[in-house]
């Protein structure tokens, strides 16, 4: 028997699967702007200047300071009616981030702002009594790369010790841990003796925290007791690296221009402890790249391969580094380091495997710096000796498996991000 169906009927119906679908389609833009993520440069505006109010400000940054629609952190605060912003201070590579590796940069007036820029990098690193006298607060907003030997980390750590000593407020507006959140790696402790701009006080070399968390855990470990306030991303999973968060990317140094070279600058930035082994700088891949005019590349590479190291796949490769660098002007061989499964790979483990190898090959060839450049980035005197003596990696790492497994529970207080791998 055939039903009829009357229009009447049809329409309710309709009715009620619109409503249905606007329900859910509401839902969905709810979970949505939850997810979206912001700077803490951007949570800042939006939810908390009142941090700000009535304080003259100082600004901590380089280029790296931006929000999503590339606007500079400076250019934000200086035209911001609501903030007095009164100094601005530059860690290496300057504030405008036009200055080489180990350039000195001095002190001027910024030409767009008018206002005045202090180096914490060179003579003075730790601001003075006299670079602080015009300010209530710093702000500090400048994006890390994940390792400890990059001396952006220890600029936030002389700033904090500085405004404690000054009764100055900090507030870290936070950015992501370029390597995610979750890669912990390395030695901890720092040898006395060794302890410098690129390894200052005890911290994992590949620490796994963002500047935010970094800044709990100076205040908390070293007693600093800073009036401290981290203003913190909105929706960062600390699993995700840099190259998987759809965010721009600035540079934030003239030898770190994309992801990939910040993926390996913990395996090849060890490679600064030669003098005629080039670690790529001069080339368009620095850190991705490194060699010498005594390695046979394809050798290296195969020798390399053969370890079958997790997440890493080596290919010989021969370039030429430009004036200025080591090497400069020479054609030399070695390898192209690629990071196959950033989740599986052990930065550590493949830089030390890479030396150890090189060391193999040529132990008469390789030059050493003479200052224990080795000892100042990882924090221990031994690692060089070991690896001159042909100690296996295994029993390298294994030397640091105590203070690196006791750094893990320590840093678990200091984090503020979920996993994702935790779901």
């Amino acid at each position: 028997m055939e039903r009829k169906v009357s229009m009447t009927g049809v329409l309710k119906v309709l009715g009620v699967c619109m409503l249905g679908l606007s329900l859910l389609t509401n839902s969905l833009l709810v979970v949505q702007a939850e997810d979206d993520f912001k700077f803490g440069l951007e949570m800042l505006l939006s939810d908390h200047k009142d941090l700000l109010e009535g304080k003259r400000v100082g600004l901590v940054t380089n280029p790296t300071g931006i929000d999503q629609d590339l606007n500079t952190t400076v250019d934000l605060l200086f035209e911001d009616s609501e903030i007095e912003l009164t100094a601005l201070y530059g860690p290496e590579h300057g504030v405008r981030g036009n200055a080489e590796a180990g350039e000195y940069v001095e002190f001027y007036t910024d030409p767009e702002t008018e206002l005045p820029v202090y180096s914490l990098y060179g003579e003075t690193r730790k601001p003075s009594p006299e670079m602080l006298k015009d300010v209530d607060l710093l702000v500090f907003d400048i994006q890390d790369a994940g390792v400890t030997y990059y001396t952006y980390v220890w600029t936030l750590y002389n700033i904090m010790e500085a405004a404690s000593e000054e009764g100055k407020q900090v507030v870290v507006l936070d950015r992501p841990n370029p390597l995610g959140g979750d890669l912990v790696a390395g030695p901890v402790v720092v040898e006395d003796e060794h302890s410098s701009f690129v390894g200052l006080k005890d911290l994992a070399l590949v620490h796994g925290m963002t500047f935010g968390e970094l800044a709990q855990y100076f205040n908390g470990e070293f007693d600093l007791g800073v009036d401290l306030e981290v203003v913190e991303m909105q929706g960062y999973d600390r699993s995700e690296s840099y190259a998987e968060l759809d965010i721009p990317f600035v540079m934030p140094s003239p030898n770190m221009p994309t992801t990939d070279s910040i993926d390996v600058y913990p395996i090849t930035g060890l490679f600064e402890t030669f003098v005629n082994v080039s670690e790529g700088r001069g080339t368009t891949k620095p850190f991705q790249l490194v060699g010498s005019d005594f390695v046979n590349g394809k050798e290296y590479a195969q020798a390399l391969n053969d370890l079958n190291l997790s997440g890493v796949k080596f290919r010989a490769a021969a370039f030429t580094p430009a004036p200025g660098q080591k090497l400069e002007g020479k054609l030399v061989e070695g390898v192209e380091v690629y990071v196959t499964d950033r989740e599986e790979y052990d930065p550590l483990y493949t830089g030390l495997s890479m030396i150890h190898e090189l060391n193999k090959l040529y132990p008469d060839e390789i030059e050493w710096r003479e200052d224990q450049w080795l000892a100042k980035l990882t924090g221990k005197s031994s690692i060089e000796e070991d690896l001159k003596a042909g100690l296996p990696v295994e029993e390298i790492i294994a030397k640091w498996d105590e203070e690196l497994l006791s750094f893990k529970s320590t840093r678990e207080e200091y984090l503020i991000y979920p996993s994702g791998e935790e779901e």
